[in-house]
């Protein structure tokens, strides 16, 4: 490294800390899944698929939406995640960004600009999904929900359905069996896969009193609970494999499911803070092998770009 150099170096740590801190406080990592989620939607819904610029506009609408929802969920909840070693080192947490009405507007600003982009570039039902990913999270979920039932996750789950469905209403308003059985798929995904990192971090839902369901019922029961909803999942995500869909999806699909099964069974055998971990990662291998399935087969078949 030359002397010239150090002083760009440098410079760079404070813009990178700010990178890092507004994908935090954005989402943008679970952003870019919903964003997946939505050309998933697109590519397994039969037709001729977007227009390339149709597409593209769709996705930074779904992205902005769900950065909208992912600011105000920390923005509303920095009380508990100063509780919760998970979350304590959250910029709105440790003071790194101050919390105030800029912030409320910023979040306003990306949820109405994402909602017109997705209109302007689709139609009025994807936009309107668009709009209820984003208030599902934020609000349902967030605001009224966590804090006062176990049913909290399940419902908020949807705000990923709904991104499923922006992208398949987009293409054909008229929703095909295909698209809708990947949404159930997706509704039923969500509470298996937030409830073993929940599992994992039991103690600190216990000690804050969010009614998270592993912080209700033993760690066994929790996980007979997962198995149960993954049994569902998988069934669901296998539908489209003989509805119309080829055969990348469908091995995606049975390899995804096998691997979140074996996971969630071994969670059954042994209940413990290692296993929940693994369940929650086979959750996220089956959901990145049924979306990267789905849009290949679509891409392949002629669904995902017009």
């Amino acid at each position: 490294m030359t002397a010239a150099s150090l002083p760009q170096a440098h410079g760079s740590r404070p813009v990178a800390r700010m990178t890092g801190m507004l994908a935090s406080v954005f989402k943008l990592r679970i952003g870019s899944e919903i964003t997946l989620t939505m050309v998933a939607g697109v590519a397994v819904t039969p037709g001729t698929g977007l227009p390339a610029w149709q597409l593209a506009a769709l996705a930074l609408a779904v992205l902005m939406s769900s950065a909208s929802a992912g600011a105000f969920n920390q923005y509303v909840e920095r009380d508990l995640d100063a509780a919760m070693a998970r979350t304590r080192n959250r910029p709105f947490v440790t003071g790194a960004l101050q919390p105030g009405r800029h912030w409320l507007a910023i979040i306003a600003f990306l949820l109405v600009t994402s909602v017109l982009l997705a209109g302007y570039a689709t139609n009025l039902a994807a936009a309107t999904q668009v709009f209820l990913g984003a208030f599902t999270y934020g609000v349902v979920y967030t605001v009224w929900l966590k804090r006062r039932t176990w049913l909290n996750i399940v419902f908020g789950g949807l705000a990923g359905s709904f991104a499923l469905l922006a992208g398949a209403l987009a293409v054909n308003p008229d929703l095909a069996i295909e698209p809708a059985m990947l949404a159930v798929a997706l509704f039923f995904w969500t509470p298996p896969h937030f409830w073993s990192l929940a599992l994992y971090n039991r103690a600190d839902y216990q000690a804050t009193g969010v009614p998270m369901l592993p912080a209700l019922l033993s760690p066994r029961a929790t996980a007979w609970v997962i198995l149960a909803h993954t049994l569902v999942l998988v069934a669901c995500t296998l539908v489209p494999a003989f509805t119309g869909l080829g055969p990348v999806y469908a091995a995606c699909a049975a390899a995804g499911g096998a691997w979140f099964l074996y996971c969630s069974a071994r969670l059954v055998a042994d209940p413990t803070r290692a296993a929940a971990m693994r369940a929650f990662r086979g959750s996220l291998v089956q959901l990145t092998l049924l979306l990267v399935g789905a849009i290949i087969d679509g891409a392949i078949s002629g669904r995902l770009v017009s």
